[in-house]
């Protein structure tokens, strides 16, 4: 799978984690160059708090537009040290 946005690609992997239709990419599978942290959190219910990072590509920031749970909880394990998107970032095979 690849997440691209802004005509970059800016994560890649064949090993993907889909949650509520969402595919989340292990973290070694980032463009780290693109992300940085950003202060968003937000939390679910039964994955835990969410933390965010802003996409910075080709001099465009999408905020908040990656998002992983630095420690969900028990019923989200397997998503621990993954990200997903959103915001207009594109995922496709």
């Amino acid at each position: 799978m690849k997440a691209s946005w802004n005509g970059v690609v800016v994560a890649q992997s064949d090993d993907t984690v889909v949650v509520e239709g969402n595919h989340y990419f292990p973290e070694s599978a980032l463009r780290r160059d693109l992300f940085e942290p950003s202060s968003s959190h937000s939390v679910c219910p039964w994955k835990g708090t969410a933390s965010y990072y802003n996409l910075r590509v080709n001099g465009a920031v999408n905020a908040d537009a990656a998002w992983y749970y630095p420690e969900p909880k028990a019923a989200a394990a397997q998503i621990k040290g993954r990200v997903a998107f959103w915001r207009g970032v594109t995922i496709e095979p």
